[in-house]
């Protein structure tokens, strides 16, 4: 990659140009979009997609290409999240009447957004992983967990949560109390309440509180506007096994100490049981546990004990090693947590790129003028296939210029100049390897052994002051000594 840019040694003004040749990066033989983008970030090497070079490509692919693409094809997602919101959260909230029932037009409006949920949403959905599922039938794309092949697209994340978002919609059309008190009241057709559905409002308000959650973190897509917030976001998500690691950890003890509790003799009301115990214990951990409750423990020393050993355990040593794990976790992906977040986005690039029109595409390449000589410098012109852009002339000094220049004529029926003989560097390098070999040459005649090599020795470095070639004089010597 460093080959395709060249760095200007002059500045003008206190800027230097620069010119990026990736054209092939970008477009392909054919015109149509390149396939390096997803063969790189396939790779899965966050230190490439960082350099100046993809950093450049992915930064224009994503702001003047598919950014656009990307907003339209989530406008629909945010739509259904403030629908879901306004049914679940702001109407089902609303006060009722003096006899318990909503007004009409509350109950209309939740009936409106409950349908537009069930169809528009869930029907997506399912038709959706449908399709995936039957793609990745018909070119077995799969992947085994034990003996069941599972869809490769499931492996992503966000392929398994929008399953699961698909799961809990289906779960709640079936619990859904509309349908079961739909026509139970003649003078409201659309109410809620009823004897008939009494009895799963709370399985269906616990369905509620999932897809909500479900719904908000399939958003969590949006950071990819942003590097920082997508380096963010794939930081949590890095450091998540930890804390589940630590919350086992911490179960663990909070189960163990509860049993343990519950075999004393002692008579707190708050560590009646198994469960009560753990119950606080867990009070404890999240300093919930009151100042009251801690004089108490004082009337029972062997339960005091126990406690102030879980607090050992727990508060001082699992708290401090979850600190530590995630600090040694944390600084090991620090230094690769943007070229994460940009993998995410070339990734994001490559999935949208099908999506755009191919007039937008051409116009965009058009733009670019690919084809048209960048200049080297003033009048100087160069190459075709670059982006020449403006940097900082401090932001990366360059002394010797990269374009060797030669004297003749520039028509192309001209013969190519030749230089005879070698340059400065070219004889630099020759004496440094003339240099290297000699002295391997005597450290092997002096590691022989024996005066008699040394004699041999000297006298080639004698013979060597008057004859044709020191390195003919070392050979000659090391056949005497042997």
């Amino acid at each position: 990659l460093d080959g395709l840019v060249w760095r200007s040694r002059t500045t003008e003004n206190g800027r230097r140009r620069v010119n990026y040749y990736v054209k092939h990066l970008i477009v392909g033989v054919e015109g149509e979009f390149s396939n390096a983008i997803g063969w790189i970030t396939d790779n899965k090497e966050p230190k490439i997609v960082c350099h100046p070079v993809m950093a450049l490509v992915t930064d224009m692919l994503w702001s003047e290409v598919a950014l656009r693409s990307f907003l339209l094809s989530k406008a629909w997602f945010l739509l259904t999240i403030l629908v879901f919101s306004l049914s679940h959260v702001v109407l089902n909230k609303t006060q009722p009447d003096s006899e318990g029932f909503l007004s009409d037009d509350v109950l209309v409006l939740n009936a409106v957004c409950t349908g537009f949920i069930y169809i528009c949403s869930m029907g997506q959905q399912v038709k959706s992983h449908a399709f995936a599922t039957v793609e990745a039938i018909r070119g077995k794309d799969f992947f085994w967990y034990k003996s069941f092949p599972i869809p490769a697209y499931l492996g992503d994340w966000q392929g398994a949560a929008s399953l699961a978002l698909t799961v809990v919609l289906i779960f709640m059309l079936g619990f859904d109390p509309l349908l079961h008190c739909l026509g139970s009241d003649a003078d409201h057709l659309f109410a809620e309440h009823c004897a008939g559905a009494d009895h799963i409002r709370g399985v269906y308000s616990l369905l509620s509180s999932a897809a909500m959650l479900l719904y908000f973190l399939l958003i969590t897509d949006l950071s990819v506007l942003s590097t920082r917030v997508s380096a963010y976001v794939l930081v949590c998500g890095w450091l998540l096994p930890e804390v589940l690691l630590s919350l086992c950890g911490m179960s663990f003890f909070i189960v163990g100490f509860a049993c343990a509790i519950s075999t004393l003799d002692q008579a707190d009301p708050d560590f009646a049981d198994i469960a009560q115990s753990a119950l606080q214990l867990a009070k404890i951990v999240l300093v919930m546990f009151s100042g009251e409750n801690y004089d108490e423990l004082q009337k029972f020393p062997a339960l005091m004990f126990a406690v102030a050993s879980f607090m050992v355990i727990s508060v001082v040593f699992l708290l401090n090693l979850l600190i530590a794990q995630l600090a040694c976790a944390y600084q090991a992906i620090y230094l690769d947590m943007v070229g994460y977040a940009r993998l995410n986005r070339g990734k994001i690039i490559t999935e949208t790129m099908p999506s755009v029109t191919e007039a937008r595409w051409e116009s965009f390449v058009e733009r670019l003028k690919l084809d048209v000589p960048v200049e080297f410098g003033e009048g100087d012109m160069g190459l075709p296939g670059g982006i020449q852009v403006m940097e900082p002339a401090s932001a990366n000094i360059t002394t010797v210029d990269a374009i060797r220049r030669f004297g003749g004529s520039t028509s192309p029926d001209a013969q190519w100049s030749h230089e005879d003989g070698y340059d400065d560097e070219d004889k630099f390098e020759r004496l440094e390897k003339i240099i290297d070999k000699a002295m391997k040459r005597l450290s092997k005649s002096s590691g022989a052994g024996g005066q008699g090599l040394g004699s041999g020795s000297g006298s080639a470095l004698g013979s060597g002051r008057s004859g044709n070639s020191g390195i003919d004089s070392v050979d000659s010597s090391n056949s005497a000594s042997k």
